[in-house]
């Protein structure tokens, strides 16, 4: 005997169109608004006051992207607290693609300097586009009798804490590349922190302070009047800017490398269509020749690469420089 058919369920046509509907009309929705991006104007935070290394980066991108993308990107100069305030904000603002981060070593070591915030760079933010580094460059006084880099490790283990090097302040690049060296050399040298990096340079080329970590764009105008000298770039190559300044691998201590370094993030959850886009715009822009040509001015190494290869490079950068502070017993809270 034949099974008889069960007679199948019809959905009513109203339910079915519903239902059809939705399906097609969410993608299509998130399709064209992709693919108007950028509509109106994009707001970049630069969690630094106006004039430093990261705002010149900054509007310099800032410029070439909006061309490229034919659309305004409107600086928003958000400082304070190593780059916290500003990056907070960035994290809280809506994940659209239309407010986007440009962060330094902040991104990478708040977390572990600012134990008691609430708020992780690394959990709160989308990595976009890694954009380069300038590693640190250690100077000493004019005067100084230090010639080398090995001068001011022998010192400091023949006299602890009788060398003292001068920062920008707790958890800036210039403490956070001392403690490094402190911790690769296995000695003990006097911390003096200041409100900024310009009275640490006076007192610096005063001769008050013994050494300080400086990125060329701070330091530059410092080596070429001769106020002070070059003792050692942090990095395992010379940096053409200074090219007479032995790397510290030149000069022995290969561990010691210390930079300042800048990458692009967006609020979690920003879709990754304009997430690539933007990667691609950045990206596009770094390798500009008028870009290049300023870039290696400020001693600016590019390196283009994936969100993926920056959410990489953030992480190891987190493991390595919170060995550090937790070593140093650093707390910037």
């Amino acid at each position: 005997m034949r099974e008889q058919m069960k007679p199948a369920i019809r959905m009513p046509s109203w339910l079915l169109a519903a239902a059809l509907a939705v399906v097609t009309m969410i993608p299509v929705g998130a399709a064209q608004a992709q693919a108007g991006y950028p509509d109106k104007p994009i707001r970049m935070v630069v969690p630094f006051p106006p004039g430093g290394a990261v705002d010149i980066l900054g509007r310099l991108v800032a410029q070439h992207i909006g061309q490229q993308m034919n659309q305004s990107v409107i600086v928003e100069n958000r400082s304070g607290a190593n780059g916290s305030v500003g990056n907070e904000a960035a994290a809280k603002a809506p994940a659209d693609g239309y407010t986007i981060l440009l962060g330094a070593n902040g991104l990478a070591t708040n977390v572990a300097l600012y134990p008691k915030r609430p708020f992780s760079e690394l959990k709160s933010l989308t990595p976009i586009a890694y954009v380069g580094s300038s590693p640190l460059i250690m100077m000493v006084p004019a005067n100084s009798p230090a010639h080398a880099l090995k001068d001011i490790v022998d010192a400091a283990k023949a006299d602890p804490n009788r060398i003292s090097y001068a920062s920008a302040g707790p958890g800036s690049s210039a403490h956070l590349g001392s403690e490094l060296l402190k911790y690769v050399t296995k000695t003990s040298m006097l911390h003096v922190p200041y409100k900024g990096g310009a009275p640490a340079i006076v007192d610096l080329t005063a001769g008050r302070v013994d050494f300080m970590l400086l990125d060329p764009v701070q330091g530059l105008s410092q080596l070429q009047s001769g106020r002070l000298r070059g003792l050692v770039v942090a990095s395992k190559e010379r940096l053409p800017l200074v090219k007479d300044v032995p790397s510290a691998a030149e000069a022995g201590f290969p561990e010691f490398e210390a930079s300042v370094w800048w990458g692009f993030m967006a609020p979690k959850g920003t879709p990754p269509e304009i997430v690539n886009r933007l990667n691609a715009e950045i990206n596009k822009a770094l390798t500009n020749p008028d870009a290049q040509k300023v870039l290696a001015g400020m001693g600016v190494t590019t390196k283009p690469g994936t969100p993926e290869d920056f959410g990489k490079y953030l992480d190891a950068e987190a493991a390595k420089w919170s060995t550090v502070i937790k070593s140093a017993n650093i707390t910037a809270d």
